[in-house]
């Protein structure tokens, strides 16, 4: 498979098709997507503007690839230094990293409901997010209460403010909720919700 960059430089390639550059910006994010990739699909599309056909406005492809590579940049720069530290730490026999690799992304399983800001900006509070279930938002500067959000096998308690998840719990699939839940992930995939 190719990297991030390749792909990210096809979403860049007036040459190709929109359809092929839409192709590469969903590759992009198989590899970074930092609330999953279903909420940072329709995240970018909803930020770039993103039409239905990607010919009716090709460039938009182009604004989105770019906001998911400024994120990807934000991490690679805090990982980077991350990892000098830890080289140092195992050198000096240190087995537990201190602190922990920064988080790559936060959980949001409603794909529409996912936080408004930049992801470059939402990318900063994320790598400081704690590993393993959270207690609070890490994203929200202030406290929002808490919601549930079930997708048909996990009750999850989001942030009512931006809808990362802090928990879930599995629960007996419930085919209603399933059902519902699929259809409304194939209009945000046509991008048409």
């Amino acid at each position: 498979m190719a990297s991030f960059t390749t792909h990210r430089l096809r979403a860049h390639d007036p040459a190709r098709s929109p359809a092929l550059r839409f192709a590469a910006l969903r590759t992009c994010l198989a590899e970074f997507a930092p609330y999953g990739f279903r909420a940072t699909y329709h995240h970018l599309c909803h930020s770039a503007g993103i039409p239905p056909e990607p010919e009716q406005d090709p460039e938009a492809v182009v604004r989105a690839v770019e906001e998911l590579h400024a994120a990807r940049e934000v991490w690679t720069a805090g990982f980077l230094v991350w990892r000098g530290a830890r080289r140092e730490q195992k050198a000096a026999g240190v087995r537990v990293p201190e602190p922990p690799e920064p988080r790559r992304r936060l959980w949001c399983p409603d794909p529409e409901f996912h936080p408004a800001a930049p992801l470059p900006v939402v990318m900063r509070r994320i790598m400081r997010a704690p590993a393993g279930d959270l207690e609070c938002c890490p994203v929200c500067p202030e406290v929002r209460g808490t919601r549930t959000w079930h997708d048909g096998f996990t009750e999850h308690t989001l942030c009512a403010g931006c809808g990362v998840s802090l928990a879930g719990r599995a629960t007996e699939p419930a085919p209603g909720v399933v059902a519902d839940r699929a259809e409304r992930w194939r209009l945000v995939w046509r991008r048409r919700a």
